[in-house]
Order: C-alpha cells, then sequence, then structure tokens
C-alpha cells in the first residue's frame, strides 16, 4: 500500500486476463495476462493496490501537479526559531518571580545561620570551661599528694590561671615544673581571656573574686543562650 501527493484526476484499470487500459490512457498488450489490478484515484491521497505475482512494463503515471501551500498553516518551526515571537514581559515576570523566591529564601537561611553560629559558640564556651575546671582540679590534686608546694590560704588550688599555664615546680626537682593548661583560652562569647574568678571562700554564686584562690570560673558574658539559660550561669 503506498500513499503519494496530488496528480491530476485521471482513473486507469488494468484487468486480470485481457491487459487492458481502461480510463484516460490506451490498451497495453504488453500486460498480458497478468494478475493486475492497477487504480490511480487522483485528488489529495494516491492509492496502489497489487498483487505481487505481477510484473509491470511501461506503465507512466501522470506527472503530479505542484501543491500550494495552505494559507492557514503555520510552520511550529519558524515560531520557535524566530526570537522575536517571545514575549519581553514574560522574562520580566520570571525575572520577579525568582527575586521573589530568592528573598524568601534568603529571609529563611539568615537566622537558621545565626542559630547555628551561636550553638558552635556554646559548644566551645561549654569546651573552655570544662578544660580550664580539670586543671584546676588537677592542681588541687598535686597539692593534696604533696607533689607541688601551697600556701596555707589557697587550700591546695592555684593562686591565679596564669599560675596553671606558667606550671609549678615539682618538690625534690627543682628544675621541673610541671604545667598543667597550655594557655588561657579566650571566652567565646566576649572573644577575651577575661574569666570570671571564684575562690573557696566566695558564695558559690559570687560575682566578684576575693583573689584567695581559684576554686571556679564562669563566663563574664550577660547573653542567654538556646535553652534560656545565663551564660554566667555554666
Amino acid at each position: 500500500m503506498l500513499a503519494g501527493s496530488d496528480f491530476s484526476k485521471q482513473t486507469y484499470l488494468v484487468t486480470e486476463n485481457t491487459g487492458e487500459v481502461s480510463g484516460n490512457g490506451q490498451n497495453n498488450p504488453k500486460f498480458g495476462r497478468s494478475r493486475l489490478r492497477l487504480t490511480i484515484v487522483t485528488g489529495r491521497r494516491l492509492t496502489w493496490s497489487l498483487n505481487p505475482r505481477c510484473k509491470i512494463q511501461n506503465l507512466k503515471c501522470p506527472s503530479p501537479e505542484p501543491r500550494t501551500p495552505d494559507p492557514g498553516f503555520s510552520n511550529p518551526k519558524s515560531e520557535i526559531q524566530n526570537p522575536k515571537s517571545s514575549n519581553p514581559a514574560f522574562t520580566l515576570i520570571e525575572l520577579m518571580a525568582a527575586m521573589a523566591i530568592m528573598l524568601l529564601l534568603t529571609s529563611i537561611a539568615l537566622p537558621l545561620a545565626r542559630v547555628h553560629a551561636q550553638r558552635l559558640r556554646e559548644l566551645e564556651l561549654q569546651r573552655d570551661l570544662r578544660e580550664i575546671r580539670q586543671a584546676i582540679d588537677r592542681y588541687k590534686d598535686f597539692s593534696d599528694r604533696g607533689n607541688i608546694p601551697t600556701k596555707a590560704d589557697t587550700f591546695g588550688y592555684p593562686p591565679d590561671l596564669d599560675t596553671l599555664v606558667k606550671g609549678v615546680e615539682l618538690k625534690g626537682a627543682a628544675s621541673l615544673k610541671y604545667k598543667f593548661l597550655r594557655k588561657i583560652p579566650a571566652d567565646p562569647m566576649t572573644g577575651k581571656p577575661d574569666w570570671g574568678l571564684r575562690s573557696i571562700q566566695d558564695d558559690p554564686d559570687s560575682r566578684s573574686w576575693g583573689g584567695q584562690n581559684v576554686f571556679d570560673i564562669y563566663s563574664q558574658s550577660q547573653g542567654t543562650a538556646l535553652d534560656g539559660t545565663h551564660y554566667a550561669d555554666w
């Protein structure tokens, strides 16, 4: 089955036994006793119905007439390839929508970033407090064992934080010093190593240092943690 283009309106019929071509043509004896039925129906579509055992010889079809383009038909490729057919207002709407989405995401991301940064500072504060307090406890342990000299009013605690960094001479080895802390870390909430100090003679919630010894430390920040507690109470 084969579909073709437009031809002039002519019809040819080849009979099975005689080989005669009827229609707008002539008799063609070369077809002989062939088993062929050929029908050409012109117009918008061309249809062939052919027995595969038949052979066609010297059959010429009419020349096709040129097709005139349909004025109502539009080529979609021309619309796609033509950039002038796009609407510039639609591009402006897309830009405004993208800016609105970016502003929305920024307004959501900034508070989350601030909370994350505050949580990191709180973790650093907890680590620094634990490190200094462990150094004070080691000093107290050395004092109770008699490994380092102590003063009576210190109760075995360091006189200040600098003593933990500079070190203390061990008894029986005057040339050796034991250091309890590498350096005094800075308070991540204030950015300075200005820790609040309490001696063993001070009250547990005292904000002033008596100066006799260093029993505990605290942050001098007046801020509030994410859990609602004050950094000075940690």
